[in-house]
């Protein structure tokens, strides 16, 4: 086989639709366009959007305002009651709160929030605390130490 041999499979070639060639053609007088109207004229197209003159349903939502800071550090968060599942005396981890299932996952940093009271004497490893629970796991004979 030679190069100049070569050729498509069957069916596989199309040749292009030439509109506005005759009746005859099949594609001829209205070229495929229809009759009239709007999509029917040269360059008639509207906008992605549009609506036909109606108030178009982008401009009835809210626009998007202010400021989104990329750097924000999103935590899990955790009550200081939910610290009651432990013995005293244990060291709570995040590891140890994904076992326990109060959270889903060590993905994000985990803060300690105030909500509730704690009972017992924990030594609280996290990222962040409020000042409130920090007080009360203190106050509870427990230690609080930062991540």
């Amino acid at each position: 086989m030679k190069e100049h041999e070569l050729m498509p499979s069957a069916g596989a070639a199309k040749s292009r639709k030439r509109v506005g060639r005759g009746d005859a053609s099949g594609h001829g007088s209205y070229s495929g366009r229809g009759l009239k109207g709007q999509k029917a004229r040269a360059g008639g197209r509207v906008r992605p959007g549009f609506e036909g003159g109606q108030n178009p349903l982008i401009k009835k939502l809210p626009q998007k305002r202010g400021f989104v800071n990329p750097f924000r550090v999103e935590y899990d968060a955790v009550n200081v009651a939910e610290l009651n599942h432990f013995e005293a005396g244990s060291v709570v981890t995040p590891e140890l709160l994904v076992s326990a299932k109060i959270l889903k996952s060590t993905a994000k940093p985990v803060k300690i929030l105030a909500d509730g009271e704690v009972d017992r004497a924990l030594t609280v490893r996290a990222n962040a605390f409020s000042t409130e629970a920090k007080a009360k796991i203190e106050a509870a004979g427990g230690k609080v130490e930062e991540i």
